[in-house]
């Protein structure tokens, strides 16, 4: 049985955001599950996406970009079958970690007051938009003017209060090998950062992409598919 892929979104993006990885993983015989991320809270987005896990019958590798990487370290690495994790620009959170303390650790980052748009809820939490006419040369900036004008408006936003929640007690990343493929552009998550998170993470092989932003799966998405078949052709222990 080929293991699922199962596909975790990060902020400022939405499922769609997978399509050309989908459609490669498709065609390689996988079946896949693009999970939805609300985006609202950390330890709820994790659990949202354990209950997708749980549905699962058979391996289950376990792929996020940007902040869904530390939804997926939130999840119990015993909530399915699962094999593998693959970080693809994504945050490896360990015990205590945010998002936004992760990510100013190293110099890099482009987010902050200047290029966050905040919208208040009606619930008294807090949506945080990149600003539209900052978001193709921060987010994306390797990818057609077009199709950055549509990332832009069909950005779903992340809860502040998501964005600087602490990770739980036990990443999943410490019991499950990784996989890591790091765009050597990103704006977002600095590169020396994610570099930090797959060394400590004890990664089983890390992947450098020249030139390549923080939208890796929309930029890149072969160089994302290959290292998540790498990842899902592992053996299974026993």
């Amino acid at each position: 049985m080929k293991p699922t892929i199962v596909l975790v979104h990060g902020a400022f993006a939405e499922s769609a955001s997978w399509n050309a990885v989908i459609d490669r993983l498709t065609d390689s015989g996988h079946p896949v599950l693009a999970a939805p991320n609300p985006l609202r809270d950390l330890a709820a987005d994790a659990a949202s996406v354990t209950d997708v896990i749980r549905s699962v019958d058979g391996p289950v590798v376990l792929v996020a970009h940007s902040y869904g990487g530390a939804v997926i370290s939130n999840v119990p690495a015993d909530a399915g079958e699962i094999t593998a994790l693959v970080f693809v620009n994504g945050f490896a959170a360990d015990a205590g970690e945010s998002c936004f303390a992760l990510a100013s650790r190293f110099p890099g980052s482009t987010l902050g007051n200047d290029t966050l748009h905040p919208v208040p809820r009606s619930d008294g939490t807090t949506d945080l938009y990149i600003v539209r006419d900052r978001f193709h040369e921060l987010f994306c900036p390797d990818v057609p003017a077009q199709e950055a004008a549509r990332l832009a408006a069909t950005q779903r936003p992340a809860t502040q209060e998501a964005l600087f929640a602490p990770s739980g007690e036990r990443p999943s990343w410490r019991e499950v090998p990784s996989w890591f493929v790091i765009g050597e552009e990103d704006r977002i998550i600095p590169p020396e950062l994610q570099r930090f998170m797959a060394e400590r993470a004890g990664a089983q092989r890390t992947v450098e992409i020249p030139g390549a932003s923080h939208a890796l799966p929309v930029s890149r998405p072969k160089d994302a598919v290959d290292l998540i078949l790498e990842a899902a052709a592992q053996p299974v222990a026993a």
